[in-house]
């Protein structure tokens, strides 16, 4: 154990120990250079001659120096002194994520989405910089104090070369991918699987494949089915529980293909929790892995030799920790073992041997995947594998014709009955029994389980309370209060409160709604009553309406629980007349249910394109430019020759376009000029003269 007050590498000032793992102790110490608290994690006594130990010691810091990102815990440096290998990273005063969920037993959906996406973008951080951390677990998850998540101990990391690396490094056997548990590649989807279920414990509070020896939780991995959460956690939203069952797919073809992707859903399920939008690839290859008692015996001589050099998760409580900061863990026993350690697998010389028997393997595989393909063909079609519900017709859960069935024990039978078709679903009440806990006329039990789910227009089969033969017991009102008050006044009135969560735009966030059964009704002790716990306003998106018509803007932005408020208009080249230029507010941000959204509409273009009227009469060119929006101002008149009086001469602009209310100027002819007519009329007179005098002298 390194003594309080050293100083490593003259800076780094040993302050008091905080954990201790399989390979290393951690210490909370002080970087005198920066003036920062920093922890300490150094490599125990009894590994410091191992030269495999100070290796892999020293790929851990290289696996995680290189990742700056808020979601994990940095490593600021990496040294040697006096025969002690340490290594100096962020200190994260809080606690581990699987003691947060020892602690409240099951997390809430929004904070497993809130934890889950940050677990993502730490983890994406190290799949983008070619890193795998093949060690996802609750253990290496920290909670800060103030809420951060962030991804620690990257003990049995490896850089990617090419797209997967082979090892038989499998971290902790709860959350191993299938592929690790069998010795096999592992490669980013390794760890998507591992997120999964650390998922499904943040859910329903327990891991999905548990036993008596690690090659047992092994076995389960390649060879069971996960049990869905939602039979552990009925209120689990369908959307997330679709994602944490396509990160544990055991095909990793079948698995979100990065941690992107995987965040991109957890953020439209906190949008949509029922939504049916998780795409699960089709089954093209057997799921479940297909192993011989030959690599089983390899798979679980390797596994015991994992629990011989590194102990097992049950050691990790009883690491040793200073009261000062009980909550911070670094490092857990389970830590990588090299290839070098690994006793069970097999020599160089035989692997032709094992070709052989590789493809046999394969053949099998073929030979079921093809009997599979064709038994699941015909039961399809002969409707062998339809399901049928307790007074209920199911189908599968993909069908987007199906519902979740809702919670209505407690309900009056009317309010279970608008509960019932909100959900399109109907209610068929089997008998009315007296009942020891609910008050006559109240649904006492429902034959189809809440959260089953069923196809829409199904029949949801009840029992609806006769008469209460309990003590009775009058349900106090404890709208208004918050969870914890209500939950205090429940329980000391002899009743067992539950909450469930919904979105109010009346009642603030923490507050109680209502409860079930209803306040002032009678009940028996010990009844479970539901309290309805308000989320807060539930913000609305802003639809995008820009350049729609105004009728199909304003049904957008109602659908999305919205209202419109003024609207105006105004000229654009660009926006057909009739549709929306502009809205008050931005599109995409969120906003309370009701807001207003103002419209400016177009009406249409301004542009009017000019008619030339050369030639033509003045009053023509006035009727058009009034008709048009425009105004028609006369330059000057001009004599012309060539255009008659009162018609036009030029006009300006005299082609083209200008906007409505612009001034359109001309010329306008006074005719030939008058000493044009002289002359013309002088020669005329001169010719009547001649004729004139001819005329005369006939008649004389």
């Amino acid at each position: 154990m390194v003594k309080d007050g050293i100083v490593l590498g003259k800076r780094y000032e040993v302050l008091s120990k905080i954990g201790a793992g399989g390979m290393a102790d951690v210490y909370k110490g002080k970087d005198t250079m920066l003036n920062r608290y920093v922890a300490i994690k150094v490599l125990k006594k009894e590994y410091r001659e191992d030269e495999n130990f100070v290796r892999k010691f020293h790929s851990e810091a290289q696996a995680a120096a290189g990742l700056l990102n808020p979601n994990i815990v940095n490593v600021y440096d990496v040294g040697e002194d006096r025969g002690l290998y340490y290594m100096v990273m962020e200190l994260v005063e809080g606690i581990t994520l699987k003691e947060y969920i020892e602690k409240k037993g099951k997390l809430s959906h929004k904070e497993v989405i809130s934890i889950a996406i940050q677990m993502c973008n730490g983890i994406g951080a190290a799949h983008a910089a070619g890193i795998v951390h093949r060690d996802i677990k609750p253990q290496n998850v920290m909670i800060s104090r103030d809420g951060k998540v962030k991804v620690t101990d990257f003990g049995i990391a490896k850089a990617v070369t090419s797209n997967t690396i082979s090892s038989n490094a499998m971290g902790s056997v709860h959350y191993t991918s299938p592929e690790q548990a069998r010795g096999g590649y592992s490669d980013a989807k390794s760890d998507i699987y591992s997120i999964g279920i650390t998922l499904y414990e943040m859910v329903t509070g327990r891991v999905p494949f548990d036993g008596e020896s690690t090659v047992e939780v092994a076995m389960k991995h390649l060879q069971q089915e996960i049990t869905p959460p939602s039979e552990y956690a009925p209120d689990i939203p369908y959307s997330l529980e679709q994602i944490i069952l396509k990160c544990t797919q055991k095909n990793s073809e079948r698995r979100y293909a990065s941690t992107a992707d995987l965040t991109r859903d957890l953020k439209r399920s906190m949008m949509d929790p029922d939504g049916d939008f998780v795409e699960i690839p089709p089954l093209r290859n057997a799921d479940t892995v297909i192993i011989t008692d030959d690599e089983l015996d390899d798979i679980r001589s390797s596994y015991d030799d994992y629990d011989d050099d590194y102990g097992d998760d049950d050691d990790y409580g009883a690491d040793d920790y200073d009261d000062d900061y009980g909550d911070d863990r670094y490092d857990d026993d389970d830590e990588e073992y090299d290839d070098d350690d690994y006793d069970g697998r097999k020599g160089a010389e035989e692997v032709n041997p094992r070709m052989n028997k590789v493809m046999k393997i394969l053949m099998i595989v073929v030979a079921l995947i093809i009997a599979f393909i064709l038994i699941f063909a015909v039961g399809k079609a002969a409707g062998i594998f339809k399901s049928i519900g307790s007074g209920t017709t199911t189908e599968d859960s993909s069908d987007k014709d199906t519902v979740k069935v809702p919670d209505i024990v407690g309900m009056t039978e009317e309010k279970a009955t608008k509960a019932l078709k909100d959900k399109k679903l109907g209610i068929k009440v089997d008998s009315r029994e007296d009942s020891e806990k609910y008050e006559e006329g109240t649904v006492s039990e429902q034959k189809t389980k809440a959260g089953t789910k069923v196809k829409k227009h199904s029949t949801v089969h009840v029992v609806v309370s006769s008469a209460l033969i309990g003590k009775e017991i009058i349900v106090p009102d404890v709208s208004g209060m918050s969870e914890d008050e209500a939950q205090k006044k429940l329980t000391d009135e002899g009743f067992k409160p539950t909450s469930e969560f919904q979105y109010d735009d009346n009642v603030a966030e923490g507050n109680v709604i209502s409860t079930t059964p209803a306040a002032h009704s009678k009940a028996a002790k010990d009844t479970q009553v539901k309290m309805i716990v308000s989320k807060g306003a539930q913000k609305k998106t802003v639809p995008d309406v820009r350049g729609k018509s105004e009728a199909d803007a304003r049904s957008e932005i109602q659908a999305a629980g919205l209202t419109v408020g003024s609207t105006s208009t105004q000229h654009d080249d660009s926006v057909a007349k009739g549709n929306v230029i502009s809205q008050s507010v931005t599109p995409g941000k969120k906003v309370s249910a009701g807001t207003a959204v103002n419209l400016v509409l177009s009406s249409g273009s301004d542009k009017v394109s000019i008619q030339n009227f050369a030639g033509k009469d003045e009053e023509e060119l006035l009727s058009w430019a009034s008709q048009n929006g425009l105004n028609a101002s006369k330059q000057k008149d001009e004599y012309s020759s060539n255009y008659e009086e009162g018609t036009i001469i030029s006009m300006s602009p005299a082609s083209g376009s200008v906007s409505k209310g612009s001034t359109i100027t001309y010329v306008l002819s006074r005719g030939p000029k008058p000493s044009d007519n002289t002359n013309t009329g002088g020669n005329t007179d001169n010719g009547n003269s001649g004729s004139g005098s001819g005329s005369d002298s006939g008649q004389q």
